[in-house]
């Protein structure tokens, strides 16, 4: 049965109008965007196979083309639209932490950095510079590795800071495991990193490890840095 002839009270568009977008569940929203369906599934159905098929959001955020268009009725069309608004997400967040505060904003810096970096395949490392009232200047990608380990090198974090004449860094980094926990490596690293900044007076304010299976990890929280 096409949306359209479901009682008007359980139509996704017209529920979001009512209520508001945090009333509806992952399939009704992805519906909307969606908009119509395809042969014998309405626009629900067919986003409830879409969740079904890769599990959940991030993964199907972080799907290629290829594995988008495997779906029936989703193709290079719809893929576009979806990273579309995935990247209007991440420009909105990073307006938030470049007009504003960062400290003060921890949300919009986890939910930047996880639609940066989670579901990646490969590890990648992450900078972000702010200026002295926490104002982000630059978001840079430095390295990139295998799916077990990077080369961060201390002097091109530094160079980087300096590049930006930045007073406080933020460091990121994701692990494609799925899990958000620190390794003793990931541990003197960031030690070893603070050390590198502090000499040119650039604070390390925070250590974030991504991964798709857990919130954002957060080194100040957990009383490492």
């Amino acid at each position: 049965m096409a949306i359209t002839d479901w009682p008007e009270s359980e139509r996704p568009r017209e529920r979001l109008l009512k209520h508001g977008a945090a009333a509806l569940s992952d399939a009704e929203l992805l519906a909307i965007f969606l908009r119509v369906g395809v042969r014998g599934a309405s626009a629900v159905d067919l986003a409830r196979t879409l969740l079904g098929h890769f599990g959940s959001l991030n993964r199907l955020f972080a799907a290629s083309a290829a594995e988008f268009a495997d779906i029936p009725g989703m193709g290079s069309a719809k893929y576009a639209q979806l990273q579309a608004v995935l990247e209007l997400a991440r420009r909105a967040l990073r307006e938030e932490i470049t007009s504003g505060d960062a400290l003060s904003s921890p949300r919009a810096v986890r939910d930047y950095l996880r639609l940066t970096l989670s579901n990646l395949p490969h590890e990648v490392f992450m900078v972000l510079l702010l200026d002295a009232q926490n104002r982000l200047l630059a978001a840079e990608e430095l390295f990139r590795g295998t799916l077990t380990q990077t080369s961060v090198h201390p002097r091109e974090v530094v160079k980087l800071a300096l590049a930006h004449n930045a007073a406080g860094a933020i460091l990121a980094h994701n692990h494609p495991s799925g899990i958000a926990e620190p390794s003793r490596a990931d541990e003197a690293l960031t030690q070893s990193l603070r050390q590198a900044l502090a000499l040119v007076e650039v604070k390390l304010l925070d250590h974030f490890i991504v991964a798709s299976q857990a919130e954002p990890l957060s080194f100040a929280e957990k009383g490492l840095i």
